[in-house]
């Protein structure tokens, strides 16, 4: 039986949501990663020091026992967000990023930023204090294809801001194309980029094989087959500023199979055995570690964890479901076998 040991590694972007389902989701996080950035687009989202702190007081009362996880808290962005709010996030102590979400691009964004200029005062003082801007990198324009808005948000939206603020330290992330991937590779040092298990295994094909897969839209969608080689290219080839970040996002079956589905892949399930497939299909099994627990913290000025993890090559059939609150959420892979498994985690799920 093969055995990897690895580094514990860390999420560098994740949702848990709140309230019931927050314990749901969160101990499967918590079983492979010891720290995770936290989204803030709750509702109402996360835009103060005071709620962030909040949140994270909510989130470690639901650790299942025994669990060792730091939840790394964001703020959500919005047109309001000053200066003075950035200098209250700096000395609590607790948050470690900004969350750039454009206004409508994804779940609950609706108070997201109508125009990114209207902040550069915000912006300068993040650069000054080193805190991180965390980008979701499409832009809302209907008349902008829903393939193209990741390109077009990187010449409209990100390269004048990194040229405009160029002591702003950014992360690029989930990002799903071949431009992305030659921007970060391009950009000065303070940029970097997370990547996806889903976007390193599917292509956009993967969306209407057999008919259509509401479980695997996501936001930003899936792209072609070159985007995803040149994703996985930069995933396994050891570059420091390209990490993980799952993007899990769970949401409840119901409000994925509907006549207006919701966007996102829950994957946290196996947010780190995922990545160890796609390694180990590329032949880059020895990098993952790196990937999955050195570039992020170091690009996050974090220490590196000191545990470890241990993966075991002995395939499992994922769940049909999970609980979720008093409903139930479908993950991505449901009833399909996975290569790898984390040692001494039990697998149960709920029937879907």
């Amino acid at each position: 039986m093969m055995r990897l040991t690895i580094r514990r590694p860390d999420d560098w972007h994740v949702h848990l949501r709140d309230g019931a389902a927050l314990a749901d989701v969160l101990r499967h996080t918590a079983a492979r990663f010891a720290r995770a950035i936290v989204m803030p687009n709750l509702a109402p989202p996360v835009t103060t020091s005071a709620a962030a702190a909040a949140y994270r007081a909510r989130i470690l009362a639901a650790l299942p026992p025994g669990a060792t996880f730091e939840p790394l808290m964001t703020l959500y962005l919005t047109d309001r967000t000053t200066p003075a709010e950035i200098d209250r996030a700096r000395a609590g102590g607790i948050i470690h990023g900004c969350k750039l979400y454009p206004a409508g691009a994804t779940t609950h964004s609706d108070a997201g930023v109508t125009d990114i200029r209207r902040l550069d005062d915000t912006l300068a003082r993040m650069a000054e204090t080193g805190l991180p801007l965390q980008v979701h990198g499409e832009v809302t324009d209907a008349g902008v294809d829903v393939f193209d808005r990741e390109a077009r948000f990187i010449d409209t939206v990100l390269a004048p801001l990194v040229d405009r603020v160029p002591a702003l330290r950014v992360v690029f992330e989930h990002i799903t194309t071949r431009e992305a991937v030659e921007f970060v590779r391009g950009a000065h040092e303070g940029v970097a980029a997370t990547i996806t298990p889903h976007h390193l295994a599917l292509s956009r094909n993967a969306l209407f094989a057999g008919g259509l897969r509401p479980h695997l839209y996501c936001l930003p969608i899936l792209k072609t087959e070159p985007d995803r080689r040149a994703l996985l290219e930069a995933a396994v080839s050891g570059h420091p500023r390209y990490f993980l970040g799952t993007d899990s996002a769970p949401h409840a079956r119901h409000a994925k199979e509907s006549a207006c589905g919701c966007a996102g892949i829950y994957s946290a399930h196996a947010g780190i055995e995922l990545y160890a497939e796609a390694f180990e299909a590329a032949g880059a099994l020895p990098r993952l570690e790196a990937f999955a627990s050195h570039h992020g913290a170091d690009f996050y000025r974090l220490p590196r964890n000191s545990g470890t993890i241990t993966l075991v090559k002995s395939p499992w059939t994922v769940p049909a479901g999970y609980p979720f609150g008093e409903h139930v959420l479908v993950p991505w892979r449901a009833g399909e076998t996975l290569a790898w498994r984390l040692a001494n985690e039990p697998q149960g799920g709920v029937a879907a």
